[in-house]
């Protein structure tokens, strides 16, 4: 055996730190040991970068409106049992999260505060401030830490998965130091987000290079809509390199609006992102510039300093104070729709082998996804490829039994 190569023994390995492999965790029992790999600190995942918020079916009577935007949004090439799951599992997640000490924003009598984003027919989004993603991330991390059988390995790169009779047995992974590892594994998830790290402009951090997608492949494992990939229409424009800094869908949900360099609004700012884009470099072309602008005029002053605060100081870092003037916005690399194929409960075609988060591709979003849509998603289908894994360990499907979610909030 080789000096540099380790082997290790859990009952569930996870690979990556972000809100579907965090959530996942907390979702299984605590009588099982958890190892989950970050490709480098905890910080740098996309889950951190989430601005906008999270989708919530409101009531009964927001169901129909909610499905429809949906999939209107992803071209009808959604999974419609997909979507349904999502959707009805939206109120429990939320619920989950408060209890986790998520703080959305709130009225004054208490009741959860909703905001809007394009293609949305009504306000259901979930915020707090314009990092959601972060406050969602950083508090099922700060449970996941409290939780005995769960070790986190930081600066840690799954490189391969374990395949033994066609069932997944673990992942093989390196460490920053070059050692290679041997994850013995009952039940393997991936969840290491996207492929944003392979644009050149990409609102996503360099890490994301698309590893479980590459892996899959390499073993055979299905893989769904590998071409949908999503544009984001509005990311700050600068000459400076490294990720592109989003502006949030959710500022024209509050009245923010895009014009092109001779002042005049261009396009519906609520229409599907892909039409926004679509529409942007249309203009951009037209007049022969390199990005159009973003105006925050008909914002209450209060909501930007309010709800956007961090977008609002860093365009004041580029030079542009959102309460006298418009920001400079372009297109930018977003979201991967397709990815691993998985079915309603995460697993993908090979055995004890599971995905979740933008890596899995369970048909919610179809061809272009719904704004909000994706931290919903993760949660969801995460929580349930949790409880399939523990459903197959104790071999009765009726059964649930406690996870480390009773533990952290109970």
């Amino acid at each position: 055996m080789r000096s540099d190569m380790r082997n290790l023994y859990y009952d569930v390995a996870i690979a990556g730190c972000g809100v579907a492999g965090l959530y996942a965790a907390l979702n299984l029992p605590e009588e099982m040991s958890v190892l989950m790999l970050s490709k480098e600190d905890l910080e740098s995942c996309d889950s951190m970068l989430a601005q906008g918020g999270i989708c919530v079916l409101r009531d009964e009577e927001d169901y129909d409106s909610y499905f429809e935007d949906t999939m209107r949004a992803g071209h009808y090439e959604n999974r419609k049992e997909s979507v349904d799951i999502m959707i009805r599992s939206s109120r429990d997640v939320i619920n989950d999260l408060l209890n986790f000490g998520v703080r959305f924003a709130k009225n004054p009598d208490g009741s959860l505060a909703y905001t809007r984003e394009g293609a949305h027919s009504r306000p259901r989004i979930c915020f707090h401030e314009d990092i959601t993603g972060k406050e969602i991330t950083t508090t099922l991390l700060s449970h996941v830490k409290k939780c005995s059988n769960v070790t986190i390995l930081e600066y840690t790169t799954m490189t391969d998965i374990l395949v033994d009779g066609g069932k997944c047995t673990g992942m093989a992974a390196e460490t920053k130091e070059g050692e290679t590892l041997h994850i013995h594994a009952k039940n393997t998830i991936m969840a290491t987000g996207g492929i944003g790290g392979l644009y050149e402009h990409s609102t996503n951090f360099p890490i994301l290079t698309g590893d479980a997608c590459r892996i899959a492949e390499k073993h055979g494992v299905e893989l769904e809509h590998m071409d949908y990939v999503q544009i984001h229409p509005t990311c700050l424009y600068s000459k400076k390199p490294g990720r592109s800094f989003l502006i949030s869908e959710s500022a024209r949900g509050e009245g923010a609006i895009l014009l092109n360099h001779k002042g005049e609004r261009f396009v519906n700012e609520l229409l599907p992102r892909d039409v926004v884009t679509k529409a942007i470099q249309e203009e951009m072309k037209k007049e022969g510039v390199e990005h159009e602008w973003i105006s925050f005029a008909h914002v209450p002053k209060e909501i930007i300093l309010k709800h956007f605060p961090h977008i609002y100081e860093r365009c004041l870092e580029e030079g542009y104070d959102l309460l006298k003037e418009p920001a400079p916005i372009v297109p930018a690399q977003h979201y991967f729709m397709g990815g691993v194929h998985v079915d309603r409960d995460s697993m993908t075609t090979m055995p004890h082998l599971y995905a979740a988060g933008e890596t899995s591709c369970n048909g919610v979003h179809g061809k272009n996804r719904l704004a909000s849509n994706s931290l919903l998603e993760s949660l969801v289908f995460a929580k349930r490829a949790a409880i399939k894994i523990q459903n197959e360990e104790k071999g009765n499907k009726d059964h649930e039994f406690e996870s480390n979610y009773h533990a952290a909030c109970c």
